[in-house]
């Protein structure tokens, strides 16, 4: 397995410009060395609870999109990416999976109209010293009703950084349906100390 990646290390990361700097510099190997290397089966899993789920739910937008791996199973739909790392869509590109791939910060407004997304997924990003619930307005503003979010976490950013009480207010509101967990793998057929860590899934609609 190669070792040129820490993700102990990328749970550190400090805001915006840490992330942009770390995934810049990772994003000509991520493929090998960690969506292969460690056998991340993530993308492929929230993937795949998206589509059994979805009805009329394009575009997509895929948050945190790096080099593609969630959208490398939806090639059937109309999907757009962003990311912080200009260098991670850069290599997204270079697979041809993306409509548009969109330069952003999630934790920022998003220079997109209201109501022009049908779904949207993501895999990686609600983790540790990544975005935190404060995106989830932008992302409801930018969906229209019906949209369907299959959105990755592990239970420890749940709790932590306040997503269960978030989402819970805008179910509160009336902004958002009840929501649903399941429960994934996030590595599959590889040996590292990360192998047997589960993930979690919070799937909703937008009302």
């Amino acid at each position: 397995m190669p070792t040129n990646y820490d993700l102990d290390k990328a749970y550190e990361i400090d805001g915006p410009e840490d992330a942009k700097r770390l995934y810049g510099n990772w994003a000509a190997s991520y493929d090998d060395s960690f969506g292969e290397g460690w056998g991340y089966v993530a993308p492929r899993e929230i993937a795949h609870i998206f589509l059994s789920d979805m009805r009329e739910n394009q575009p997509v937008l895929d948050i945190g999109a790096g080099t593609g791996l969630v959208a490398e199973h939806l090639r059937d739909l109309t999907v757009d990416g962003i990311d912080i790392a200009p260098e991670m869509l850069a290599r997204a590109e270079a697979k041809g999976l993306y409509r548009r791939r969109i330069l952003g910060d999630l934790t920022q407004t998003l220079q997109m109209p209201d109501g022009v997304y049908g779904g949207v997924v993501s895999c990686g990003t609600f983790t540790h010293g990544h975005v935190g619930p404060v995106c989830l307005p932008e992302l409801l503003r930018v969906t229209r009703a019906g949209a369907l979010f299959a959105c990755g976490t592990i239970p420890a950013v749940l709790d932590g950084m306040g997503f269960g009480s978030a989402l819970a207010t805008l179910v509160a509101q009336g902004a958002i349906t009840p929501v649903t967990f399941r429960e994934i793998a996030i590595y599959e057929g590889a040996d590292h100390p990360h192998k047997d860590d589960r993930g979690l899934v919070m799937v909703f609609r937008k009302l």
